[in-house]
């Protein structure tokens, strides 16, 4: 008996779908797809319980006619391409005309459609992938997908489904961006009925900017605007030497499409090198148009990912305008080379400076050795300040040889420790101002605050709305001022927003912690270092901050007695 059988169609069907619906924002993202091919200029998209329970998305597009819609569910049924070469330059959100046939494997499934050439409309109705019923109905012209109960039918895939408020994120994020990128179409989401994000069509990307982010992000913004051979670069970028703490706000658009691209993030950062402050991040809103037979698109089942012929060029095309833009505005580049990187140089001092050491970085087995060591110290006394260099680390000598301790870092660990007894104790002193903080919010923050109101409020962050997309703060920890208060709420709206329930507290308390240490190129007073040495070896990790950068790295005394020749 032949031990290699073909699958039913059932399975295969469901194995398929699973390559191109993961959770409902697939749902909404290839509909909404579709929808901006099909020339909408609205789109609106309404949900119920994040998507779990039912997404509709209409729009005022082409539509279809009867036969169009019955045909549309088959498997790789497109209006799209019409032959192979329509691949090499793919101009289309969408293609491969597996969307809706995936979608209605998994769910139950409702069509109204009308393309206006006819007195009525149609409608079809589906369940599991099965045609259930096709009807006349009374349409305009354009298009209605709804989609009930995803993976009702798939269990196992079902239960892996997040909080109705995480599935909301993902949406809420992906509509952003892709509503940055059609500024001149309507998008409007509703969740149980409540508006969560209505843009109204704008005559730039600079408007729908204000509309999703607000005028303080627009602020921060510096327009970049560059052309070369067949590529444009159009956007905008950080305004130096500002920043965000995370790359939450850091759109990439090929040809209109929103995608991750590790060439695009390489050439964001390197552009930046040496003009933000440290740890720093720079917003980015950028659109790339390239000839279509240049991207290949067809390289991931979702289309989040692409492929460019010459990346390299891609690359420089994207520093350089970068750059440009920066130069532009700043008209100097501060450049701090790092020793050992191509093309960078040291002075005599600092070749002088350096001794012939090696100075690693503590990872792994070296991390606990140190935290062992540390304890240790309780008894033998702990290292002994020597002073401070750059006005960044301090340097202390330990039996085993030198220390040099980023004092930011340190000084992290030691507050995010002390922060999280006060968080168990649910002690946090509060601040209100005698005027409340006004800031404005994203659509994705607005759900973010949501979603984590309960705990921001234990740490003493209540902010009410007062209409549209303003809040007002008005009370937070008592460790900040009122304006680093509004800038922590609003990094942690970005950084929490995604973490599910057991990483949120920490990675709150890592940023406060982070926001309230010393800052790099602050002169610290003896007593004070001698202050902060003492209380990070009490702590339970001195190597690493609670971000997991390293704090010390440690020169041993064999290696400086070998770089002197004090060795026998």
């Amino acid at each position: 008996m032949a031990r290699i059988k073909q699958l039913p169609f059932e399975v295969s069907q469901k194995i398929a779908a699973g390559e191109v619906i993961e959770r409902p924002f697939s749902v909404v993202k290839e509909l909404v797809e579709n929808s901006l091919d099909a020339g909408a200029s609205e789109i609106r998209v309404e949900l119920l319980a994040g998507g779990k329970r039912l997404i509709r998305v209409q729009d005022d597009g082409l539509g279809m006619s009867r036969e169009d819609a019955e045909l549309c569910f088959e498997r790789h049924a497109t209006s799209k391409l019409r032959s192979e070469k329509d691949l090499e330059k793919i101009s289309t959100l969408g293609f491969r005309g597996e969307a809706l046939a995936s979608i209605s494997a998994v769910s139950e499934m409702v069509l109204k459609t009308s393309d206006g050439q006819e007195d009525q409309g149609t409608g079809v109705e589906r369940k599991a992938g099965q045609v259930v019923a096709v009807k006349d109905i009374a349409f305009p012209r354009g298009t209605s997908i709804e989609v009930k109960d995803i993976f009702y039918n798939l269990p196992a895939r079902r239960k892996f489904l997040r909080s109705e408020q995480s599935e909301l994120g993902y949406i809420v994020r992906y509509l952003s961006g892709v509503a940055l990128a059609y500024p001149e179409v309507r998008f409007s989401l509703l969740q149980a009925r409540r508006e969560i994000m209505d843009c109204p069509r704008v005559g730039s990307h600079r408007e729908r900017l204000f509309q999703l982010y607000g005028k303080d992000v627009l602020n921060r913004l510096l327009e970049v605007d560059f052309r070369e051979g067949r590529g444009w670069v159009f956007g905008y970028s950080s305004r130096p030497p500002l920043g965000r703490s995370g790359r939450a706000h850091q759109l990439f658009f090929v040809n209109k499409r929103l995608v991750k691209d590790r060439v695009l993030q390489a050439a964001l950062n390197q552009a930046y090198r040496g003009f933000l402050e440290k740890d720093r991040f720079p917003e980015a809103f950028l659109f790339l148009t390239l000839p279509y037979d240049e991207v290949d698109v067809n390289v991931h089942p979702t289309k989040a990912e692409v492929r460019f012929r010459e990346s390299q060029l891609v690359f420089y095309l994207l520093l350089r305008s970068i750059e440009t833009a920066l130069l532009k505005e700043r008209g100097l580049k501060e450049i701090y080379p790092r020793a050992g990187e191509a093309g960078s140089t040291i002075g005599v001092g600092e070749r002088t400076a350096s001794l012939p050491t090696r100075a690693a970085r503590l990872e792994g087995p070296e991390q606990m050795a140190l935290c062992e060591s540390a304890r240790a110290q309780e008894e033998k006394g702990r290292p002994r300040v020597l002073g401070q260099y750059l006005d960044m680390y301090i340097v202390a000598a330990g039996e085993e040889g030198l220390l040099v301790i980023d004092q930011h870092n340190a000084h992290e660990r030691v507050l995010f420790e002390k922060y999280r007894e006060i968080d168990v104790q649910k002690k946090w002193p509060r601040k209100t101002p005698l005027v409340p903080v006004l800031f404005d919010l994203s659509p994705a923050q607005i759900v973010s605050l949501e979603k984590n109101q309960p705990l921001l409020e234990e740490a003493g962050f209540r902010a009410e709305a007062m209409g549209g997309r303003t809040f007002a703060l008005n009370s937070f920890p008592d460790i900040f001022e009122a304006e680093e208060a509004r800038d922590v709420l609003l990094q942690l709206l970005d950084e929490i927003g995604e973490e599910e329930s057991g990483r949120r507290r920490e990675k709150m308390l890592a940023a406060m912690a982070c926001k309230t240490a010393v800052k790099a190129h602050e002169p610290l007073a003896p007593d004070k270092m001698d202050y902060l040495v003492e209380e990070l070896f009490r702590t339970s990790n001195p190597a690493l901050c609670p971000h997991g950068r390293p704090i010390i790295v440690k020169i041993e005394k064999a290696e400086i007695e070998r770089g002197l020749k004090r060795n026998p």
